[in-house]
């Protein structure tokens, strides 16, 4: 967390602030300035700009100034986006609730008064001038089953961690991945290329239903499946205990009785 749906919620925020101009740059921490930028760097490149558009790639959101630099913002785990003092979204599953001053990490000011900043509290986004977009594969919100069969569904590597890869297919995260497999009724842990040309239109199907119903209910957390994701917890559609395991790098959960 932040997923795709996040990020996509923080875009629309951010469009707020199209039509700006920077007036000031805050970039105190340079640990949070990615690929080599310094603070002066990005003041020079930002100060003074229009913002003309918000847009967005998987987990990537992207400021496009009017003198055509790309700001490149990345919320890793709990960073959150805030616009004229105004949350983008007030909950993140597994991040604190509290909004802490000190967690702001970057931040710039209008010439109108208003102010877009970031706040992450353990400093795992990050913000970089000219991003390489096109290292992120097809966003999951527009890929298609050409998109799917051509990068995803393919060789042994679990399906799950083919559907993680942002190289791949950006923008699913643990949360929209758990949450498509189970209603799709598939084990995650299977070979990538071992589903039919049915399960992979049914993937398809669902991860469409998911992005639409977690756009629309506010977060990668609404999800049916969610509030099972527990030690012992047991499935929402049949009872049985979910499994839990590590596929991919991430605890994953999934039911043994009809995801197969």
């Amino acid at each position: 967390m932040p997923e795709g749906i996040e990020i996509e919620i923080y875009r629309r925020a951010a469009e707020r602030v199209v039509g700006r101009t920077v007036a000031a740059v805050e970039a105190n921490d340079d640990w949070f300035l990615k690929g080599g930028i310094t603070a002066r760097e990005v003041t020079e490149a930002l100060t003074g700009h229009e913002v003309v558009a918000a847009t967005r790639r998987g987990k990537l959101l992207v400021l496009v100034m009017s003198n055509g630099v790309r700001l490149g913002l990345r919320f890793g785990m709990t960073g959150r986006l805030i616009v004229d003092d105004l949350s983008a979204i007030e909950y993140l599953e597994y991040a604190s609730i509290r909004a802490d001053p000190a967690w702001d990490r970057f931040g710039l000011r209008f010439t109108d008064g208003g102010h877009l900043r970031i706040q992450d509290p353990r400093r795992l986004g990050g913000v970089q001038l000219e991003p390489d977009e096109e290292a992120l594969g097809v966003d999951a919100f527009t890929a298609t089953l050409g998109d799917l069969n051509e990068r995803v569904f393919k060789g042994e590597v679990a399906l799950k961690a083919r559907l993680m890869d942002q190289s791949r297919l950006a923008g699913v995260g643990n949360l929209i991945c758990d949450e498509v497999l189970w209603r799709a009724g598939i084990d995650p842990a299977r070979a990538a290329g071992s589903l039919s040309d049915q399960e992979r239109s049914k993937v398809l199907r669902h991860l469409r239903r998911v992005l639409e119903d977690f756009l629309r209910d506010g977060g990668s957390h609404t999800g049916k499946l969610m509030p099972a994701r527990v030690r012992g917890g047991r499935c929402p559609k049949d009872g049985a205990e979910l499994l839990r395991r590590q596929i991919g790098g991430r605890t994953t959960y999934s039911c043994p009785r009809h995801q197969h």
